[in-house]
């Protein structure tokens, strides 16, 4: 079957599974089994550490590695899953300048002794300086895994945007390739994986030549822009003017997917989805699997995946024989992709343990530390208890923090709290081993002295507390005026309130004012319904709480149910949007473009647009139908 790789940018980690096939199980082990990768890189996972969750950490048979961004939230974002029962990486790293450092570490990588590192880092003077070291790797973009036989690097390359990052840009794929030209030089064969951000060619675009034409280029000039150069200057068979820039003068990997199919236009990996130009396949490739010269023999088949949806991009892959040339040696993939001693002639000789994992892996990080499913959340306790405390009494020791806990003592832990919550509900004694003096006075004053509370029920006493203070604040809650009638919507806002008798129950906003001590005592605030005086104890009139009613105070303020109606019909009212000249519905759209008419919404054909990426006239794709919101009334004939 040989060994995968597949590079993926998600556009969002949960994004695929609002597609299908992945939204049928919802699962990254099914997602993963339906790529039959063995190790996948994923792009733009835009997800903080505080929002990794347990079925993207602990998936059951994979290890994660990721680099997130420093500052910017949702935003960037890189991860490989590693499929422990094929392989195991020997080192992992985060970024490209080795400038950062490990996990519970202040040494960065490129400090540590070299049997400890991946190296290739960029030496003094290799880098222009325009972005400093640190900045480059806070975004989030790189993560590199070594394995015996070759270092992968997984890659999210800035895009091209606006003229503001051009810099950063341009300094990232500067750093990438002299790391890359680095590792080869000390003998390390190199995977670059991921989603650069650059079209290579002509061949590998839909739109250069409207490129061309808005830009005001020559293809000459368009294939010589920085960014493509460098990048060409990489690879093998890459178009390159004029004399190689210093340092640059050998290409070192090769285009799998060019390797494979040299000839075939459309191999697009990623389409515009505000343009709707996937169904036409209107795009570009700027995803790759990019290897050097030593391991290009040991690949049978790169390509695309096109039909699988999920994002703007589509999966793209590369397959390595099961058993590979090295050294003029037959030897056995599992043994380059395993610690050594693991596989011996591909045959297993000890399974993945708990001690394979690297420090940069995602399942040490201590909310997932030692937690090997979901289920064990719940036996976890997370108070903030050291797991080295002393347990003075049996009561205390099951609620120690720390995944390593006996779940029977967590079953215990949870007795404790409900006999305490039992006694304190039967007015027991609060001196019986478990504080309960809370839940048995929940009125006392909150200035008094609290007693302290045991460790093993710390949630229950401050729900108790919470409780308490809302009681005591709800005596004090007074009726805020306001809105409290859908007829009071439609009120003049400078209306005087209806005159009433001096004897008569005052009305304000068509309802009665709640005295402080009955909404104190009914422990609700506007909810409440009006008091009003019993008419048997001689009580004045009720004042109606109609508008309509009111009128005989005030004609002049007379409700009007069609007027209302109207007035409701207007703001909920659906609009009527204009067909376009296949007398289909328009699709509305807001202008992002700075200008003059940033931010104004126009209507447009449903319809994609076609394989020229141009509006077109008598065909089944987009027609030319253009209409600003504002121009349109509801009733222009089209």
């Amino acid at each position: 079957m040989g060994f995968r790789i597949t590079t993926w940018n998600v556009n969002g980690i949960r994004n695929p599974f609002s597609y299908q096939p992945w939204r049928e199980k919802r699962t990254f082990q099914a997602m993963f089994d339906l790529l039959e990768a063995d190790i996948v890189v994923m792009q733009e996972t835009k997800i903080q550490r505080k929002d990794l969750q347990d079925d993207m950490v602990l998936v059951p048979g994979w290890d994660v590695y990721f680099s997130l961004p420093r500052h910017k939230k949702g935003y960037s974002g890189v991860a490989i899953y590693t499929r422990n029962s094929t392989c195991s990486p020997v080192r992992a790293e985060e970024g490209i300048t080795g400038i950062l450092a490990a996990p519970k570490s202040s040494t960065s990588y490129r400090g540590l002794p070299e049997d400890q590192r991946i190296g290739g880092y960029p030496r003094p003077g290799q880098l222009s300086g325009a972005v400093d070291e640190m900045t480059l790797d806070s975004e989030g973009r790189c993560v590199a895994l070594e394995f015996p036989g070759f270092v992968l690097l997984g890659v999210y390359s800035p895009a091209n945007r606006d003229e503001s990052r051009d810099e950063f840009r341009i300094g990232f794929l500067e750093a990438l390739d002299v790391r890359v030209r680095n590792l080869i030089a000390e003998g390390k064969q190199v995977i670059l994986a991921g989603d650069l951000n650059v079209v290579r060619s002509e061949m590998d675009s839909s739109n250069v030549s409207e490129s061309l034409r808005k830009s005001n280029m020559t293809a000459e000039e368009w294939i010589s822009v920085p960014a493509r150069r460098l990048f060409n200057q990489l690879l093998f068979e890459g178009s390159v003017l004029g004399e190689r820039d210093e340092g640059r003068e050998q290409p070192v990997l090769w285009d799998l997917c060019r390797c494979f199919h040299p000839t075939r236009k459309g191999m697009n990996t990623c389409w515009d989805t505000r343009k709707n130009t996937r169904p036409a396949n209107y795009g570009s490739r700027i995803d790759y699997v990019l290897c050097s010269d030593g391991l290009k023999s040991w690949f049978v088949d790169a390509n695309i995946q096109e039909g699988l949806m999920g994002s703007d991009h589509c999966p793209v892959f590369a397959v390595a024989s099961d058993t590979v040339e090295v050294d003029g040696r037959e030897v056995s993939i599992s043994e380059l992709v395993n610690p050594r001693g693991m596989f011996e002639g591909g045959r297993r000789l000890r399974e993945w343990e708990q001690r394979d994992l690297l420090p940069l892996s995602a399942k040490l990080i201590p909310e997932f530390d030692r937690r090997q499913s979901i289920r064990d959340m719940f036996k976890r306790k997370t108070t903030g208890q050291s797991s080295s405390s002393p347990s003075p009494t049996p009561e205390r020791s099951n609620s120690l923090a720390g995944g390593d806990a006996d779940p029977r003592n967590a079953d215990a832990a949870a007795s404790t709290e409900e006999t305490a919550s039992r006694r304190a509900a039967a007015g027991a004694d609060p001196g019986t081993g478990s504080d309960v003096s809370s839940f048995a006075s929940p009125q006392r004053s909150s200035t008094s002295k609290r007693p302290a509370q045991s460790v093993g029920a710390p949630a229950r006493s401050k729900r108790s507390r919470q409780t308490a203070e809302s009681s005591t604040t709800n005596t004090k809650t007074k009726v805020a005026p306001g809105q409290k009638t859908l007829q009071g919507f439609f009120r003049p806002k400078d209306a005087a309130a209806p005159k009433v008798e001096d004897d008569a129950a005052p009305v304000t906003n068509n309802t009665t004012t709640i005295p402080p001590s009955l909404a104190g005592n009914t422990g609700e605030s506007e909810r409440s319904t009006p008091a009003r005086p019993d008419p048997e104890e001689g009580a004045p009139p009720r004042v109606s709480e109609s508008l309509g009613d009111a009128s005989s105070v005030e004609p002049q303020r007379v409700f009007d149910p069609i007027e209302a109606k109207e007035s409701w019909s207007k703001l909920l009212g659906k609009r009527v949007v204009p067909r376009c000249e296949h007398n289909e519905p328009c699709i509305s759209l807001t202008t992002k473009k700075p200008g003059v008419n940033c931010g104004r919404s126009f209507y447009i054909c449903p319809r994609p647009l076609g394989p020229s990426g141009e509006k077109e006239k008598g065909s089944e794709w987009r027609c030319g139908t253009f209409i600003w919101s504002s121009d349109w009334n509801g009733s222009t004939p089209q």
